[in-house]
């Protein structure tokens, strides 16, 4: 019930929705006061969130640096990279597919040991398809050798990536050094959820940065759908940062 809540809760959160519904009562309102101040309280939300520098700086002061890169035992991929393309039936990758792809650097690198592909469904309906037998699939075609792949294809949200991916590593091997790979946005949740799950000190690599590292003139006047998604991004994490923190 709470997982069903949860997704309901995320599209409530969208500034769009926001938009939409005032719009929808400025359109329907009968009274022409409450018309204008609908419309206009519409157009207030509309170009706040969708200016890009706003969201920019926000984002930027929110998304945490990378660590010392020291040598890891096991290095926690945490899932939201990919889906199933269903016309060629294999990996499909998102815009967070960098939390992969800088995972898959890392090994190359000596960096870390072994990857742990902590991800199963999210979806409501479709269940079948688990996104960590999907990149499981597609770290063999590029060459990752068996024994450097470990995997958890149940959980369907942070919490229990936290949960499964620490009692696999548990089974595993108890003592290793971990390294959780997320998106730079992600971390400061992750970091919460797995400090209260674990006693041991973890490391956490940031990927997909959102934030700007320079601004143009169009960021400050003209309107940026992707401002719109970085704003419901950071309300997802905010709800769920204050839901974690009470959450036993």
């Amino acid at each position: 019930m709470f997982f069903i809540l949860s997704k309901i809760l995320l599209f409530l959160i969208k500034p769009i929705v926001w938009i939409f519904v005032l719009l929808i009562c400025a359109i329907t309102s009968k009274q022409a006061k409450q018309r204008r101040r609908h419309a206009a309280c519409a157009l207030i939300i509309f170009f706040f969130f969708s200016n890009g520098f706003i969201a920019g700086k926000i984002i930027n002061s929110y998304e945490v640096g990378y660590p010392p890169l020291q040598h890891y035992d096991i290095g926690i991929v945490l899932g939201g990279f990919s889906g199933l393309n269903k016309r060629t039936n294999e990996i499909a990758f998102t815009g967070a597919s960098d939390r992969l792809f800088q995972a898959i650097a890392l090994y190359k690198k000596g960096r870390i040991k072994q990857l742990l592909l902590s991800s199963g469904s999210a979806n409501l309906i479709d269940k079948k398809v688990k996104e960590a037998d999907l990149a499981l699939n597609y770290l063999k075609l590029i060459g990752i050798p068996d024994s450097a792949i470990l995997m958890e294809n149940q959980s369907r949200n942070t919490i229990e990536n936290a949960r499964y991916s620490l009692a696999l590593v548990g089974k595993k091997n108890p003592k290793a050094k971990l390294l959780v790979i997320t998106s730079a946005w992600h971390i400061p949740r992750a970091k919460l959820i797995f400090e209260k799950l674990s006693r041991q000190k973890i490391d956490y690599y940031p990927t997909n940065f959102s934030g700007n590292t320079g601004f143009v003139l169009s960021d400050f006047i003209i309107p940026n759908a992707g401002a719109l998604g970085t704003w419901e991004m950071l309300f997802k994490e905010w709800i769920g940062l204050m839901v974690d923190r009470f959450r036993n």
